[in-house]
């Protein structure tokens, strides 16, 4: 049985190195120190949202469709993804994504005012 690979350190929390590779069908065994991926640092929650973004072709409509999420949501979780990813992640001048994101979603806003707050406006 596989496990999935970890990537962070379960008792020190630092990232994991992996330095073992084995072919299961002729047994070779190649030891040195390799790096995961990128895309190995997200969490199961964030690489199902890229799996869902890729799918749909980057469309975020189709994303909103297929989670089930305001695209108001899809744009914190892509943005959350590339900033995980190590990227910056472009910044309207003092606006709280997050929170704005919040009140749309508890009905304390139109999404008209939150696009308005969003385009820093």
């Amino acid at each position: 049985m596989a496990y999935q690979v970890i990537s962070q350190c379960p008792v020190c929390d630092e990232t994991l190195k992996i330095t073992k590779l084995h072919c299961s069908h002729c047994h070779t065994t190649i030891e040195n120190e390799f790096e995961l991926s990128k895309l190995a640092s997200l969490s199961s929650e964030q690489l199902r949202f890229v799996e869902v973004f890729l799918t749909c072709r980057g469309n975020i409509k189709e994303v909103e469709k297929e989670m089930g999420i305001s695209y108001p949501t899809v744009r914190g979780k892509l943005n959350e993804v590339v900033s995980s990813l190590g990227y910056e992640t472009k910044k309207k001048s003092g606006v709280d994504e997050k929170k704005v994101i919040a009140m749309l979603e508890n009905g304390e806003i139109t999404s008209e005012e939150a696009i308005k707050l969003l385009k820093d406006e």
